[in-house]
């Protein structure tokens, strides 16, 4: 199996970057599930930018009763329980998002944690234990994600309007 250099990287202090933009020059492993595969008309793109950055760029439409678009991409990362949390290191466009995981590739379901962005770089923490199992917009009765693997990660946006999006994203982390 392909495992990026970049996601197996570890730091002096126990971080694992799990992708940084600007130390990869191929993000074509990132790829685009949106509401098409549904019937909807969204459409989004992942690009890199001029400084090095992966952008996620889009429309939203809620035509066809639909309205969501999502950047993913595989992974195969081993984590301990001194890992507690994803960081974001990014520049947003004051739109809530939703950051997914999943710990199994067979898993029909994601770990979701929602996070907002402003117009500044920020740089967002969030803890692996607040990650709540979704299936299609449904909460399920399952455990918050406590897994020691990281098969998959994912940003989606679904806000229930139609709007353009644009997230500038230089690399995430686990801590």
């Amino acid at each position: 199996m392909f495992k990026t250099l970049i996601a197996m990287l570890l730091s002096q202090n126990n971080t694992i970057v799990l992708f940084h933009f600007k130390m990869s020059t191929n993000i074509s492993r990132w790829y685009n599930t949106n509401d098409d595969v549904m019937g909807g008309i969204s459409n989004s793109k992942m690009i890199q930018d001029k400084n090095g950055n992966g952008v996620f760029t889009g429309n939203i439409s809620l035509e066809n009763n639909r309205g969501f678009a999502m950047i993913r991409f595989p992974l195969d990362i081993k984590i301990t329980d001194h890992h507690k949390k994803v960081v974001l290191y990014l520049k947003g466009d004051g739109k809530e998002y939703q950051l997914r995981l999943k710990s199994n590739k067979s898993q029909n379901y994601w770990y979701v944690a929602p996070f907002q962005t402003d117009t500044e770089v920020q740089q967002i923490e969030i803890p692996l234990k607040v990650f709540y199992p979704l299936f299609r917009g449904y909460k399920l009765k399952l455990d918050n994600f406590s897994s020691n693997t990281i098969k998959e990660i994912a940003i989606l946006i679904g806000n229930k309007k139609n709007e353009t999006f644009k997230l500038t994203i230089d690399k995430i982390r686990i801590k």
